[in-house]
């Protein structure tokens, strides 16, 4: 490659004309800005939480989602086969999971009832019946 020492006027004239206006230049900062705009899906692992603490936490990332604007979140509660809820005779074999517990939490709590359109089980990619989708309402 050789580097040409002078430029003719009229290659500086069309230089000094597309650097005032780059108007076929992909803008980066404009398209990110946007993304997170507009971010679908949330998700979060409950497994190895207590009923309080996975209510406490589900109430904490549901507020947040929808202050982020996020569309829905995907909570991961597992299918409750290695819970040990089954020794305690006053617990609920099915309300004791969390697959179960959360949707009947969110059910329940008034706040929370209000900025949620759905709760569905998730598809087969997404965990199946092991977890949840919560899509949010646009607020």
């Amino acid at each position: 490659m050789t580097k040409h020492k002078d430029l003719s006027p009229e290659d500086k004239k069309n230089w000094e004309d597309y650097i005032k206006n780059p108007s076929d230049v992909f803008d980066k900062d404009k398209t990110n800005s946007i993304n997170t705009e507009k971010k679908s899906r949330f998700r979060f692992d409950l497994h190895g939480f207590t009923l309080d603490q996975a209510n406490k936490k589900v109430k904490e990332i549901i507020l947040s989602c929808i202050e982020k604007k996020y569309k829905e979140i995907l909570f991961i509660t597992g299918k409750g086969k290695h819970s040990t809820n089954d020794k305690d005779i006053y617990t609920s074999k099915d309300l004791g999971r969390l697959r179960y517990s959360v949707p009947e939490f969110i059910n329940s709590d008034q706040e929370l009832s209000s900025l949620i359109v759905s709760i569905r089980d998730a598809k087969i990619k997404d965990g199946g019946e092991g977890a949840i989708i919560i899509n949010l309402k646009n607020l």
